[in-house]
């Protein structure tokens, strides 16, 4: 009777142990997926100049005023340089850390 146990043991363990040998080995894929983050922009926003036709005196003539727009002309242009220059710094893609 006792060697009917044992041998009744050792036939489970030998059937456990063929199943853990006949396994399929399991297999893991690393995918790389590339998926856009958002990032916030730290460029500063360039300072609004002081326009000439604001500080006009109430009195100014016509040719003071003209000659105040045309200024106001040139700092608008370079103000608008500067801000679209801030606006491309924050919309070029980032440079991706290879490994």
């Amino acid at each position: 009777m006792r060697r009917l146990s044992l041998l009744s043991a050792a036939l489970a363990a030998a059937v456990n142990l063929a199943g853990c040998g006949a396994a399929p080995p399991t297999r893991f894929e690393i995918q790389q997926v590339k998926v856009p983050v958002p990032v916030p922009c730290d460029e500063p926003e360039p300072e609004r100049p002081n326009m000439p036709t604001e500080h006009l005196p109430a009195d100014a003539d016509v040719d003071m005023y003209v000659q105040a727009a045309g200024a106001e002309i040139e700092r608008w242009n370079g103000y608008e340089i500067e801000l679209r220059a801030a606006l491309a710094n924050c919309k070029r893609p980032l440079n991706a850390v290879e490994k």
